[in-house]
C-alpha cells in the first residue's frame, strides 16, 4: 500500500512528466500542500525524491525549481531505456513466465486491441491506452527477476518525455505500429526466445525515440498552448 507521500510524489512526478508544470517553474511546500489538500510534511518528502531523481533542483531559500532538459539529454534517455528494458525482457523470456503476468499481459494485448479496432484514435481512449502500455512495461520489468534492471530503467524513464507514461496519441498509424511491438515482444517472451525478446523490446524504445524527435517542436508547442490556456483561465 502506497504512503501519502508516495501518492503525492507520484501525482507531482506526473504533473512534470506530462508539462503541466513546465520547466523552468517553482515549486513550493504551502501553496503544492494547499493544492493537494495534505500537510507540508509529504510534500517535502515528496520534492525531496524528485530532487533525487534528478527532475527537480533545490535551489537555497527559494524551494524547488523544475529542471529543464533539452533533446539529446532526452534521447540518450531513450537508448539507456532500450537497453535495460531489452535486457529485462531477455530475462523474463529464459525465466519463464509466471501464470498471473501471462494473463496480464494477455489482457493488456486485448485491450490496445480494442481501442484500435475502429481505425481511428479517439481522445477518450488515450487514457486507457497509456495506462496499458505502462502495465505491459512495468510487468516485463518485474518479470525480469532483476531488481537493478527495474530501479534503473524507472530511473531513465523519469526524464520528461522519455518516459513509458508519454504517447503521442495523434498518429493512429504509429500507435498500431507500436502495438504490434507489444505483440511480438510478448509472443517471443512467452516462447521463452531471449534473444528475440530483446531485439524486439530493444528497437520497440528506440523507434520511440525516433518519433519524438520527430514531434519534439509540436508536443512543446502544445504543451505551450495549454500552459497559456490555463494561465487564461485562471485569470
Amino acid at each position: 500500500m502506497q504512503t501519502l507521500a508516495q501518492n503525492v510524489t507520484d501525482t507531482l512526478r506526473d504533473w512534470i512528466l506530462h508539462g503541466e508544470v513546465r520547466p523552468g517553474a517553482r515549486l513550493e511546500e504551502i501553496p503544492l500542500a494547499e493544492q493537494l489538500g495534505v500537510s507540508r510534511t509529504p510534500v517535502r518528502a515528496a520534492l525531496g525524491t524528485l530532487a533525487t531523481e534528478g527532475l527537480i533542483d533545490h535551489q537555497p531559500k527559494r524551494g524547488y525549481q523544475v529542471r529543464a532538459f533539452n533533446m539529446e539529454e532526452i534521447v540518450a534517455a531513450y537508448e539507456v531505456r532500450a537497453v535495460l528494458e531489452g535486457l529485462a525482457c531477455r530475462n523474463a523470456a529464459l525465466r519463464g513466465l509466471p501464470q498471473e503476468q501471462a494473463r496480464q499481459l494477455k489482457d493488456c494485448l486485448a485491450t490496445g486491441d480494442r481501442i484500435l479496432a475502429s481505425g481511428t484514435l479517439q481522445p477518450e481512449d488515450h487514457e486507457p491506452y497509456q495506462l496499458m502500455n505502462v502495465t505491459i512495461h512495468d510487468t516485463l520489468l518485474a518479470a525480469s527477476g532483476n531488481p537493478w534492471v527495474t530501479r534503473f530503467a524507472e530511473q531513465a524513464q523519469h526524464i520528461p518525455f522519455a518516459s513509458d507514461r508519454i504517447v503521442l496519441w495523434d498518429d493512429h498509424a504509429i500507435i498500431l505500429r507500436s502495438h504490434g511491438d507489444h505483440h511480438r515482444i510478448i509472443e517471443a517472451v512467452m516462447a521463452r526466445d531471449g534473444q528475440r525478446a530483446e531485439q524486439l523490446m530493444r528497437e520497440h524504445v528506440y523507434y520511440a525515440g525516433i518519433i519524438l524527435r520527430r514531434n519534439y517542436e509540436q508536443v512543446l508547442a502544445a504543451d505551450e498552448a495549454g500552459a497559456r490556456t490555463r494561465r487564461e483561465h485562471a485569470r
